[in-house]
């Protein structure tokens, strides 16, 4: 434990330091931002496989026999349905529509949830869990400081965790070819109680890069012996440690959302794409309804992918402007505003996130953005920017968190 005003230390950070890592302060936690550099670690994901340390994030556990339908009420989305051994991306809304956070939330028994929230998120929404779901016969638990928490993205993921030893189901019947069988079986937003080394974990096959990949809770104790194995084991099919940087610069190569950037309090569902997320088809009321089912003013503006040309990126607050005077000169609207950008390191050009007016989004359309003080095209693109190969299982968002250096955990 730390005091109020000394940052957090993930249970990794003694292998962190050891590799070499630069750090940034993330909501009071100390955590990697890179270690060789930015573009290696994202080529390294796309590419073969990058092991992340995501500590930092929040797990609160719904437990009681009216768990499902307490989260049925605390959440947009319809989790009472939700099979043992899923998970389900779901959003925890304000009153008025708003989103206070995003999160995954898996069921891990019949009557137990696993919430996980993002990092600077991780109070506010344990907090509104107990007091929306009160009148229901659960409780819940911030287990955060009990739990770390790895994940392996990339394409060589899989046969990763299949090369490192010591992996079984949690009740030990398995043999290690059955157990590479279901490993292999799991399927996207599906999760594995198993053991590593006879302690307990949970693999899900769930990410945040767009890639194929693994997240693994396990007790803090146990962090450091996975994360070693898990290095050894890669080292031959090309497994970097990665940072927050390019978990950053992946998650926005996938359209991926960031909350503080493309989420808020501010922001409705419908506004960021994520109208299907809230499932007003369930027959129960929930936090935010009545928002949702009157929707956002006509005039929000929406979120929409931004492609430019060149090698200067369009960064987050940065103006978006309507081509009102042709490329040569006139005058400029001003229509939207950049919420995430980066010259995509897979691409090659600049990619952004924006929000803008909705008649100015429609794919194809001519923009321009603002990018200290130079007027740069930019036209309106369909998310996400960049898709893996087919075959691999099908992604879908996931959590994310806001930072002051803009880089997601």
């Amino acid at each position: 434990m730390t005091s109020q005003n000394e940052p957090r230390l993930s249970p990794l950070h003694d292998a962190h330091v050891a590799a070499g890592a630069s750090f940034t302060d993330f909501a009071g936690w100390q955590m990697p931002v890179r270690y060789a550099g930015d573009l290696a670690e994202h080529h390294a994901v796309r590419t073969a496989a990058g092991i992340f340390d995501l500590s930092h994030m929040g797990e609160i556990v719904v437990l009681g026999p009216e768990a499902g339908e307490a989260l049925d009420y605390a959440l947009a989305g319809r989790l009472s349905a939700l099979a043992v051994d899923r998970a389900k991306y779901s959003l925890l809304l304000s009153r008025s529509g708003g989103v206070i956070d995003d999160l995954v939330v898996y069921r891990t028994g019949e009557d137990r949830y696993l919430v996980v929230a993002n990092a600077a998120n991780r109070e506010v929404v344990a907090e509104e869990l107990r007091d929306r779901t009160a009148p229901f016969d659960v409780e819940v638990f911030d287990e955060s400081d009990d739990v770390a928490l790895i994940a392996v993205q990339g394409p060589a993921a899989l046969s990763i965790l299949l090369a490192t030893p010591g992996f079984s189901a949690d009740d030990g019947a398995l043999d290690g070819e059955d157990f590479a069988q279901r490993l292999t079986d799991l399927r996207y937003y599906r999760a594995l109680p198993a053991e590593f080394q006879t302690r307990p974990l949970l693999i899900a096959r769930t990410g945040y890069t767009g890639e194929d990949g693994f997240e693994l809770y396990l007790a803090p104790d146990d962090a450091r012996g996975l994360w070693d194995a898990l290095l050894e084991a890669g080292a031959d099919q090309g497994l970097v440690p990665a940072g927050l940087a390019a978990r950053d610069t992946l998650r926005l190569e996938a359209g991926m959302p960031l909350y503080g950037h493309e989420l808020g309090r501010d922001t409705q569902p419908a506004q960021a794409g994520l109208g299907r997320v809230v499932d007003l088809g369930k027959d129960t009321d929930f936090v935010g309804r009545a928002a949702a089912e009157e929707g956002p003013d006509p005039e929000a503006r929406v979120l929409v992918g931004l492609m430019g040309h060149g090698k200067r990126a369009a960064r987050a607050g940065y103006p978006v402007l309507a081509v009102l005077g042709g490329d040569k000169g006139g005058d400029d609207a001003e229509v939207g505003v950049v919420t995430s950008g980066v010259l995509s390191p897979t691409i090659g050009v600049p990619v952004a996130m924006a929000y803008v007016a909705p008649r100015y989004a429609r794919p194809g359309t001519e923009l321009h953005v603002d990018v200290r003080g130079s007027r740069l095209p930019f036209t309106v693109t369909e998310l996400p920017f960049y898709r893996r190969k087919p075959g691999a299982p099908s992604s879908t968002p996931a959590p994310s968190s806001t930072s002051e250096t803009r880089k997601d955990g």
